[in-house]
């Protein structure tokens, strides 16, 4: 069974997601307050960051600077594009 909350991503009701996605009282807030639609166009953006910036997942700078960008484009003013960047 699906549960619906409100997404203040997308700012309407929408799909939530089915278990926290995250670690902690953000993964906790996102689970709360974030869709599954919300949810996977982070992703594809964390991809996006990922391959820009050649970011290597076992750097503890890379992963905070991850996790800033996920706060910044769930519930912040959106995280930005790296100069440059052209989508494919």
């Amino acid at each position: 069974m699906s549960r619906v909350i409100y997404c203040t991503k997308l700012k309407k009701d929408a799909e939530g997601l089915s278990r926290p996605p995250y670690p902690g009282p953000l993964g906790q807030k996102i689970y709360e307050s974030i869709s599954e639609e919300a949810w996977q166009m982070w992703l594809s953006h964390q991809t996006m960051l990922i391959n820009e910036f050649r970011l290597s997942m076992i750097d503890p700078k890379a992963r905070e600077f991850l996790r800033q960008e996920m706060e910044n484009f769930l519930f912040g003013g959106g995280s930005a594009k790296p100069a440059g960047y052209v989508p494919e």
